[in-house]
């Protein structure tokens, strides 16, 4: 808004001090003036959208788009308008558009500065024909001005190029250190604090109508694999385990280690209570095929507990936790079974 208004400013100074009709100069200022209030239109249109909506890659490229074509266009025109005011014998207005321009690439610079494929080529298109200009007229002053302004617009271009880098990598930065705070380090499976989010996030818009099932497993026979082949196979075996684990659960639905050789299964969107146990059953039978680790072949079972809810609004660590109980109650019924087995 800023730059709308100094445009109108000095487009209006530029035509009283012209002291005559120019045709070619109130075209080019109108145009400029119009483009430039599109760009505040645009501006205001979609910078809630920008601020808080969740933007996937190909939406956040349409809106960057949106906001660059008209951001370019008024660059180009200005360009254009500057080149044409500098040409004209009025000495006055040459100053003007100098200010004009070098206060249009530092802001620039400074607003759009983190997207250099849109900043970079309109302080190009702003300033270039002016430098032109310059040339042509081959004069000390012009020459001076335009070697200046060319100084100016590569020390801006190499600052929003090395903003855009920093940045980048601070981005980074942030983003493993937000990964590596809700994953597994061994498996890269989501950690119960993932867990939780993803349940809070997802347990309303996937499963509206519909229930959700929390499967609580853990590994029968993964403390002697440690003790017998060691560590290092034992992590091998629970990287293995969280593979086909990912590989038996649907889209929508989510892994995660809770610790040790605890894992956790959210289904969302059943129908029926008795999809849960089918579920069950197909990672039972998954875990229990035979894992090849090195040189050993490791064979490992898995108890699983389940819980059903239909209430969404229920604390996913209620649903673990009746989850856990019915997998040690299992337990249980299987030993007390084996027991008596023995026995007789």
């Amino acid at each position: 808004m800023i730059m709308m208004f100094a445009f109108i400013l000095a487009f209006g100074i530029v035509w009283f001090e012209a002291h005559e009709s120019d045709p070619l100069l109130v075209v080019l200022g109108i145009c400029s003036a119009l483009v430039s209030l599109a760009r505040v239109a645009v501006t205001i249109a979609y910078r809630a959208m920008a601020l808080t909506a969740a933007l996937d890659r190909r939406l956040a490229r349409r809106l960057e788009l949106t906001f660059a074509c008209p951001y370019l266009a008024f660059a180009a025109l200005l360009g254009l308008y500057g080149a044409y005011v500098f040409w004209m014998p009025v000495s006055e207005a040459h100053t003007l558009i100098i200010a004009l321009l070098v206060g249009y690439c530092a802001g620039v610079a400074t607003g759009t500065g983190l997207r250099p494929n849109i900043a970079v080529p309109s302080m190009c298109m702003a300033i270039g024909p002016t430098i032109l200009v310059c040339a042509i007229r081959a004069d000390a002053v012009h020459i001076g001005l335009g070697i200046i302004t060319i100084a100016f617009l590569f020390g801006g271009s190499q600052t929003v190029l090395m903003r855009h880098d920093t940045m980048r990598a601070e981005i980074a930065k942030r983003l493993a250190s937000v990964s590596l705070a809700r994953h597994d380090t061994l498996t890269a499976l989501p950690n119960r604090l993932a867990l939780q989010e993803y349940y809070e996030e997802n347990a309303a818009t996937i499963s509206p109508n519909g229930l959700i099932a929390v499967h609580y497993l853990d590994l029968d026979g993964f403390k002697p694999v440690n003790d017998t082949y060691g560590h290092g196979v034992g992590d091998a075996l629970l990287t293995s385990v969280a593979s086909r684990l990912r590989g038996a659960i649907r889209s929508g639905d989510i892994v995660a280690r809770l610790g040790g050789d605890e894992f956790a299964v959210i289904q969302f969107g059943l129908q029926r209570a008795d999809e849960a146990d089918l579920l069950a059953r197909r990672i039972g039978a998954t875990i229990a095929q035979p894992f090849e680790i090195g040189d050993h072949d490791v064979s490992i079972s898995t108890c699983i507990g389940t819980a059903v809810s239909t209430d969404r609004g229920q604390r996913l660590d209620m649903l673990l936790q009746e989850a856990d109980e019915k997998l040690y109650a299992r337990k249980r019924a299987r030993n007390e079974t084996a027991a008596l087995r023995d026995f007789a």
